[in-house]
């Protein structure tokens, strides 16, 4: 070969070497949409529309409010014990050793997923030079939801680490933080609240915003919940006031008490609803069960299983959770002014009440669409007593967010299938924390007495009179507390919380009183009917708070948690301190029990 052609020869395999790497930059530089990181993703407006959805998806894990996240709370109140004497017990007797998945990890695991998507979001949003109106929506958002975590993570764990930037992910030293004070927690809610209500439009807005999406009423009104917890009525009537008088879109009571129970378009995210989890209506998801905090496939049922824990076991539910005797007792009570059971009882508890027959196509203003033709029927099977949560121990099972009054399908379906959104902040719950307010600041008013009496007529209840509380706020804080909140919220997320913030394990007095109201009845055996009878602590089977150790009205934090994790200290129940003094001094004194006769 010349010396020409040897030059030639070289010259092409450069340009071929040239070619080849221009070759690979330009494989190196498409991106597969369907593999992205971290570290590619999040910085433009489409990115980070998916990215607030991937946020509300976290709060539909068993952690947060698909199960166990949701029920939780309510085994830990005064109305609802654990009828299987299994699975949820140590979180109804408030005694777990902190070794226990169900309580004492799966929450803390699940809500910081929901904090770790919302920094990503936030700080993603921190970084850019221009904030159009959609993204100060979505910050708004990732906000909101961050704060709703953690103030579940407060209010179970007391003392938790706070992550405010996706930054300290980076680092094990950062990652590794040390848990921080209640209030320290609750200053970091109270802000993010705080900027979300500027940020988030009100559901006058419409679509999204009045179909789900968190609004400024949702910012509202979990503000209003953090400022309550720490006693600050003044801070929090103002913005309950505010959602009364409509500053953030109109809310009002729906006309029956069950469209705020019911599965479908026509009731869910209603008039009545300020903030709810979204769920697939039953048979319209896939397949896939996904119990892990993966989440991601996209045939996944997309319901929930908070009816696998409240429906009866007869009718194929695990019958882990059941009603107290109290509860059922304290509707029955009270009749409405025209005779007819309180509707509060058919919605909340799955008794056999043979009245419920005669009240079909009647009109009233406790039945106001007639009655309801079904009133018998329970998942399509007519019966004729109460039927047992759980068929070894009894126990009255939950109709609240289960089909027991929907009659949408035959029997249960274990796993994460019940349609029903559920509904964590009404706008009853407004009124009603209104009135706390205002009796907390200034005592019984004309005022306080008519927001309850707006809750009391629509179930059809005759109005209280002012007359009857004098100047006394310990008789209308009684009767908030142990008739009004329970008979409307009776089952729901959120009685354990007000236990809490009422500081009602922290008063001889009043923790009598839960042990009372916590009084349950083992059944002998499957013939035996379910015990409805008002009892004791004498008269009892058992009560949950008899074994109650002081601090243990907080979930331990997880002893893995603690060995991964040197740096977090533990709480309370970890420790088996007491909060009384502590929070009395906060706070002062409880508020005595007084008679309402």
């Amino acid at each position: 070969m010349n010396k020409h052609m040897k030059k030639i020869t070289i010259a092409l395999a450069v340009l071929a070497v040239l070619v080849s790497m221009a070759s690979c930059d330009s494989q190196l530089d498409v991106k597969n949409p369907n593999n992205q990181t971290t570290y590619d993703f999040g910085y433009t407006e489409s990115d980070l529309q998916e990215a607030i959805i991937a946020c509300y998806n976290r709060i539909r894990l068993e952690g947060t409010f698909a199960r166990v996240g949701y029920t939780l709370d309510a085994v830990r109140g005064d109305e609802v014990w654990n009828a299987s004497q299994q699975w949820y017990l140590p979180y109804d007797n408030l005694n777990s050793n902190g070794q226990i998945d169900i309580g004492d990890q799966w929450p803390w695991r699940d809500n910081f997923h929901v904090v770790n998507r919302c920094n990503l979001v936030l700080s993603r949003i921190e970084q850019m030079n221009v904030v159009s109106d959609n993204l100060k929506r979505i910050q708004g958002q990732a906000l909101f939801l961050r704060a709703l975590a953690y103030y579940n993570l407060a209010t179970y764990y007391q003392e938790v680490p706070l992550f405010t930037d996706y930054g300290q992910y980076s680092s094990i030293e950062s990652m590794y933080a040390e848990n921080v004070s209640q209030d320290e927690v609750f200053d970091q809610i109270e802000a993010d609240l705080l900027q979300a209500i500027d940020l988030l439009p009100p559901k006058t807005a419409g679509g999204e915003w009045a179909k789900g999406r968190a609004n400024q009423g949702a910012a509202a009104g979990y503000l209003a919940r953090a400022y309550m917890f720490r006693h600050k009525y003044s801070e929090a009537l103002v913005y309950l006031d505010n959602i009364i008088n409509g500053s953030y879109g109109s809310y009002a009571l729906t006309a029956d008490y069950g469209d705020n129970f019911r599965e479908g378009s026509q009731y869910e995210n209603n008039v009545e609803s300020i903030f709810e989890v979204q769920f697939l209506d039953y048979g319209q998801g896939g397949s896939d069960e996904e119990w892990t905090p993966v989440n991601i496939s996209t045939n996944a049922t997309q319901g929930h299983a908070v009816e696998s824990n409240y429906g009866s076991q007869e009718l194929g539910s695990w019958g882990d959770l059941a009603a107290s005797p109290w509860l059922y007792n304290l509707f029955k009570a009270e009749r409405c002014t025209d005779g007819t059971l309180d509707p509060r009882l058919y919605w909340t508890i799955v008794t056999y009440e043979p009245e419920y027959s005669s009240y079909t196509g009647t009109t009233n203003a406790a039945y106001p669409n007639g009655g309801d033709p079904r009133s018998n029927v329970v998942y399509q099977q007519e019966i004729t007593r109460t039927p047992r949560c759980n068929n070894t121990q009894g126990g009255m099972s939950i109709a609240k967010f289960t089909n027991a009054r929907n009659n949408i399908y035959a029997s249960i379906t274990t796993g994460l299938h019940c349609g029903v959104n559920l509904r964590l902040m009404r706008y009853s719950d407004v009124l009603l924390r209104a009135a706390e307010c205002i009796n907390e600041i200034s005592g019984p008013t004309a005022q306080a007495i008519e927001y309850i009496n707006i809750v009391r007529r629509r179930a059809g209840l005759a109005d209280l009179d002012l007359a009857d509380f004098g100047s006394s706020k310990d008789k209308l804080f009684e009767q908030i507390a142990n008739v009004e909140r329970p008979k409307e919220f009776g089952c729901e997320n959120g009685r354990g919380i007000d236990l809490i913030r009422w500081g009602f394990f922290y008063d001889a007095g009043r923790f009598a009183q839960l042990c009372q109201h916590s009084c349950y009845m083992l059944d002998t055996g499957e013939g035996t009917p379910v015990s409805t009878q008002e009892l004791t602590v004498e008269t009892a089977s058992d009560y949950s708070y008899k074994y109650y150790t002081d601090g243990f009205e907080y979930f331990p934090i997880f002893q893995g948690i603690r060995d991964a994790n040197k740096n977090i200290h533990g709480n309370s129940a970890n420790n088996h301190s007491s909060n009384a003094e502590a929070w009395k001094q906060k706070y002062g004194n409880v508020h005595p029990v007084v008679s309402l006769q």
